[in-house]
This record gives C-alpha cells, structure tokens and sequence, in this order.
C-alpha cells in the first residue's frame, strides 16, 4: 500500500467504504465513533489472538507460548520480524525466559511456515494453560461525586492469562502469570506479570522484563546516528514518575539491541529495534510463601500515521479511557490563608460565583500532619461549613523539597549521606517516617472530611542507600517499595472519593490532575506576558493531555515576586487582566490555581467572574472535550484552539484571541474532521454571527472573524 500523506487521509476515509475487515473509512474512524471495534480472544488450532479490528496479537501456545504475530488493524501493518520470549524473570539469581519460540535462522522478517518448526527453550516457563475474562476495574472510583465527561468507570474489554510452570523442582511451585488486556475501542494492548509462591521457602525477584518484543527498524543506516527513530507506537507503564507529561515520567520503556539480529544494515549491530519493558533497578525483592507478586502495567497504542494531532488524540482517548476519573474538572480557587474566617468568606464567595471547591494552597497555613485536636477541629469545622454551602474542601501537603532528619531522608548510594534525590534533600517514603507520613494524612482526611489533596512531591522516584529504613532493604529495591506505597496511598484516596492533584504522572494510578507544564517564576512577570505566556502552556500542554488533565497557574496576589506589575490585586482594577484570563483558562476547560485570598472585590468584579463561571458551565460538556490545535500564540497575530466532540449537540467551540494592539478581521480555516460532520454545520459566534456552511471535501469550513483588540472571540459550532 502506498504511503498517504495525513492532509488527504480523511479524504481516502471517506472515499474506501467500510467492510467487515473494519477498514476505516469517515463513518467508523475510531476517534470518532469507536463503537463497532469489541475485543475478542478467540482460539484457532494452536493459536489465541486477541483482536478487536484495531489491532491483534496473536500467540502460539505449541510447544510453548510465544506472539507470533502484532498487527495494526487500520494500516495493516505487520509489526513483529522476530519471536522473542513473553517475559523474562530473575529468580533466586538465575534468569529465565519464560515462553518464547527458538530456531528462527533469519531475524529480520518472519515467514509464516517457519513457526510450526520451532521449538521451546527447554529452561524456560512453559506454557501450561489459559483464562480469558472480562476486564477487571483497577481501583474503586466514585463517578458519581462531582462533574466529569466519562461514560464508563471501568474500560470494556477482555483479559487473557497464560499460565507458566518451569519443569525444574527447584521452581515447580512457581506459577508466572502473562496477563493482556484488549480494549473495546481502542488500538491498545497492555500487558504485566504475575509470580505465585506455591512452595515451601521464599525466593528472591532480583529482575524481570515483562514485555520483549522485536519489531522492524524505522531505518536502516549503516553507520550509527546520532539519532534513532522508533516504531510507531506510543508505549507507557504506570510505573511513571518526575514528570509533568508521559515522555518525562517514562522509566520503564526501553528500546535495546537485538545481538539475534546479524542480517540488519548498521554494520555495528547498533540498531535498537527490541522493546523492553523493565525497570531501571530492581524490584529485588523477596516473595514469601503464598505470596504473589504483580509488574506495573505497560500499555501498547498502536498509531496509524504521522500528523501530530491525530496521534496525541488517540492518546488522550486511551487516557480518558483507562483513566475515566481524569475527566473530573471541578471549578477552584486556591486560598492562601486558613483563618477561619476568611476561609468562610472564600467559601460564601464560591458558592456566589459558582466556583466548586476551595484549596487551601501552599503557604496557607495549613498543616495535614498535626493530628492534634485542635488542628482536626479547626478544619472539620471548615469543611462542614463548606460542605453546608455545597463546596468541596481540601488542601495542600508538601512530601519532597524538605529535609528531616539523617535517620530518614534519601541516602545517595554515592556519598552514603543524606542528599542527591531529585530536588536535593527528600525523606525516603520507604522509612518509618514516610510511612507515618502517610497514616497522618489518612488520618487528617478520615477525621475531617476534607475532599482534595493536592499532593507537592507525589513520589518523584528517587532512590535510597539506606540499609536501615524499615520498608525497603536498599538501594536495589527502594524505589519499587517507595513507589508501590505511592500506589497504595493513591488508590486508598480514590476509594475514599478524594480528588487528587499531583505533579507527576500519577493518572494510571489515581491522580486527577497535573500541571499544564510552566516555569513558576514566569508567573513574576507582567500580566500581559502572563496572560500570553499561559496561552502558549495551555496550547502546548493539551497534546497529550486532555483539558481536564491539567492545571495552569494566575497569581492574584505576589507570586514569586514581581510585584504589582504582575499581580492581580486589587481585581477591581485590572478586570481586563482577570478576563483576559478566565476567558483563556475556561475557555480551554483547563483549570487555574487562581491564587490569594477572594475572587471578587466589589460587584463590578463578582458580575464578572460570574459571567465567566455562567459561560463556562452553559458549554462545560465542549469546554472539556479535545482540542484542536489551530495556531499557537507568538504575539503577532490571532492564535486559538477548537474543542471537537462528535457525540454533542455543539459538536465543536472555537476559541480565537487576538494579542495585538489592532482589531483583527480575517478569513481563518476550521477543520471540522473531528467534530464527526460531513457536509453542513451551523456557526454561531460571539460577536452575533449566525450561518449555515457547507464542508468543503477537506472537512473545512472558512469563517469571517472579528476578533477585538487585546480581546477574544468565540465560535459554536453545531
């Protein structure tokens, strides 16, 4: 097939027709209407494939497990050249495969024939049997406490469970488990392992891979780049951490060499063409008698081109799926006092605007580790006032960034003194204070009925030298057991109904939001730089996440200085400022820390931030769906973004600023692809514009825009 260029791809869609091979066509794209793609694991012969016409894997289980075979559905391509075992694992200090398929004498491509020749490697798991289930909901979520955008709690689909034993009587009461999971909807596998103790002593997991997969370079150089490009796919664990996006948190995809591999073109065997999935360091952990041990989950989203919009789309789908409470956004300020008093005001004047919840924000005053009566009686007393006034409460508690004690922090495995974490001094989690750490919080929560955590310092993945911390033996094994008490906490917050704000990427763990992605000093600059500045964030922040995934920043009061010049206060007298960012924040469904002590100082200012709440919430449902990127700002002309959704009345809004000191009036191009149209829409705008426009065969509309100066616009599009 030829290559197509992404322009003309929704013109091919639309053009092919649709068959029961599910080749794609406009009416069944997947990110539009999703709904005829239903995962399946079927048996044929020898082999189980897990489909769902988006993608397949298929498995040979004779004479022992191995994928044979990783297909995209829409594009048709064939991603294996290789058989490679299913996992691997280091028991008691001996590796083993487990599954997999020996004998191939070429590694560059793979021939149907050549798979029922092969035979097992004798040392390895073998296969022994099979389940296939309906997925299973990960963590207990609530959805329905406060605002979201998912249908489902919990992603439609199939699980399949290979069973592995090994022939050897030092590991016959050894089962490893090969979990996958297809998804209704979705190009997307995931894949982890699980090892059951059955037998009479404890054994030692010093390391294991759980995903190896070999698949067909992307190019073929003789000499060594400087460079390498991959597959295309997107691979994520969520064993993920230190990041505000995906590709910052990544610590466990790995792409690596294939010494198998002698017929490839790069004369050094240099070409990395194996994904792996494993950890860094670790986990090293001991597995006692009657005890299982379970890998993070890697998660596989198979792309079908190269334009960015479409690929950062399908992930923020996979995201909305695998992370349904992700899709919460409610509306808060973030208060910087707790006297109780101005804490209630806040709260009245919440409640006034339509604001939904109150933080109290770093430097408050807030502290969620004093368990003394008075502390828990002064804030259960607050979120029972809030509580009455239909407001959700929570706060701000800092973990990393602080020294403790040496008893306690981070021990550098270089130094063996406290200090080389992340953000320099940190306490290790993994020690009786972090642990007390956590009960502390729990405890706060339980007694006070606060809502939200906004957790600074979730952890960051650092690791720890000490050898006497009590819930982790050393450097080898503290961040698997920091990170798997992060996990636990996180899920106990869930069960309990408790939004979390986190930054780093928590999301397949629980968290509901991260930062858009800003550097903090940035908000000590002047208002108009701010306001600019924060239209770059969110448009480059909504890539891979979706609006509700994020939060950006507005400095009401002096935030890392700057002074008035870049401060809010008093609101009555920047009222532009303030809508200038309201109108971008709501308007992209993406959140703000609005940062001081009230939202409104006389009626001028709370008609305002009304009005905005109002707006917001008339097109909450489309405010928070995808956006599509239309122009970034650069301050010489307009920029703006599209939310686009297919399953709403408006199925889309269009968001135009213009940062100049000039009123723009122009004709601008809307792509319309996404929004699931195909031939008329009605535009109705702002500044009163109302017409019906035919789609051009590029799923196009051209608008006349009026977009005032230093001002913005709208447009719905139905």
């Amino acid at each position: 097939m030829k290559r197509i260029s992404n322009f003309v791809l929704p013109l091919i869609f639309l053009m092919i027709g649709c068959d029961k091979n599910y080749r794609i066509t406009k009416s069944n794209d997947w990110l539009i209407d999703n709904s005829i793609y239903r995962a399946t694991v079927s048996e044929n012969n020898e082999d189980i494939i897990l489909s769902n016409g988006l993608v397949s894997r298929k498995i040979r289980v004779s004479p022992n497990a191995a994928t044979v075979e990783f297909k995209n559905g829409v594009t048709g391509e064939t991603m294996l050249r290789s058989i490679k075992p299913e996992a691997e694992v280091t028991l008691n200090g001996e590796m083993y495969a487990v599954g997999g398929l020996q004998g191939l004498n070429e590694h560059g491509y793979l021939l149907e024939e050549w798979i029922a020749n092969l035979n097992s490697d004798s040392n390895a798991f073998q296969y022994r049997d099979h389940v296939i289930k309906p997925i299973q909901s990960k963590l207990k979520w609530n959805d329905k406490k406060r605002y979201h955008t998912s249908k489902l709690k919990t992603p439609r689909g199939k699980e399949l469970i290979l069973q592995f034993e090994h022939n050897s009587e030092l590991l016959e009461d050894i089962k490893v488990n090969v979990h996958y999971e297809i998804y209704d909807g979705l190009p997307l596998i995931s894949k982890w392992i699980t090892i059951e103790n059955h037998g009479k002593s404890s054994i030692e997991i010093t390391n294991f891979s759980s995903e190896i997969l070999a698949f067909p370079e992307v190019e073929n150089p003789v000499e060594t780049p400087n460079s390498w490009q991959r597959p295309n796919l997107h691979v994520e664990s969520d064993y993920a951490f230190g990041g505000f996006t995906t590709g910052e948190s990544n610590t466990t995809v790995f792409w690596e060499t294939d010494p198998e591999y002698t017929s490839q073109v790069n004369w050094k065997m240099e070409t990395p063409c194996v994904l792996r999935s494993k950890l860094p360091v670790g986990p090293n952990v001991v597995l006692d008698v009657k005890s299982i041990f379970e890998s993070f989950h890697t998660y596989e989203l198979l792309l079908d081109g190269t334009d960015k919009e479409r690929n950062t789309l399908s992930m923020r789908k996979m995201y909305r799926t695998l992370a349904p409470w992700a899709t919460e956004n409610p509306i808060f300020m973030h208060l910087t006092t707790t006297d109780p008093e101005k804490v209630k005001t806040a709260i009245d004047q919440c409640k006034a605007t339509g604001y939904e919840m109150v933080i109290l924000s770093f430097g408050s005053g807030l502290n969620m580790e004093d368990a003394s009566n008075e502390n828990i009686s002064k804030f259960k007393a607050l979120a029972d006032y809030a509580h009455e006034q239909g407001i959700e409460l929570g706060g701000y508690s800092l973990f990393s960034s602080r020294r403790i004690s040496d008893a306690y922090d981070v021990i550098d495995k270089e130094t063996g003194m406290p200090g080389g974490a992340k953000f320099g001094n940190a306490p290790c989690l993994a020690s009786q204070w972090g642990f007390e750490y956590l009960e502390k919080i729990k405890y706060f929560f339980e007694k006070t009925g606060f809502d939200l955590l906004e957790h600074d310092g979730p952890y960051p993945g650092d690791y720890c030298a000490s050898t006497t911390h009590k819930f982790h033996k050393g450097y080898e094994d503290s961040q698997w057991a920091q990170w798997n008490m992060t996990k636990q906490f996180y899920h106990w917050l869930k069960e309990k109904d408790i939004y979390l704000n986190a930054p780093d990427f928590y999301f397949l763990q629980g968290s509901n939001k991260c930062g858009i992605g800003y550097r903090e000093v940035n908000w000590s600059l002047t208002r108009d730089q701010q306001i600019l500045l924060g239209r770059q964030n969110i448009y480059d922040g909504t890539w891979e996440k979706t609006p509700s995934m994020a939060w950006t920043f507005v400095p009401l009061t002096e935030y890392h200085g700057g002074g008035e010049a870049a401060t809010l206060e008093p609101l009555k007298e920047h009222l532009e400022a303030y809508e200038a960012h309201m109108a971008q924040n709501y308007g992209s469904g993406v959140q703000a820390c609005y940062r001081g002590p009230r939202l409104f100082d006389d009626v001028t200012t709370k008609d305002l931030v009304i009005a905005q709440i109002d707006h917001y919430k008339t097109y909450r449902d489309i405010l928070n769906s995808d956006i599509i990127h239309l122009r970034r700002a650069d301050g010489r002309s307009w920029d703006g973004f599209m939310h686009v959704n297919p399953g709403l009345k408006e199925k889309g809004m269009v968001m135009l600023f213009n940062p100049t000191p000039k009123h723009i009036q122009e004709k601008v191009t809307l792509p319309l692809y996404y929004t699931g149209k195909i031939d008329n829409v009605v535009i109705e705008g702002k500044d009163g514009l109302k017409e019906k426009l035919r789609l051009n065969r590029a799923f196009e509309v051209e608008i006349d825009v009026n977009i005032p100066a230093k001002g913005y616009t709208w447009y719905v599009i139905r």
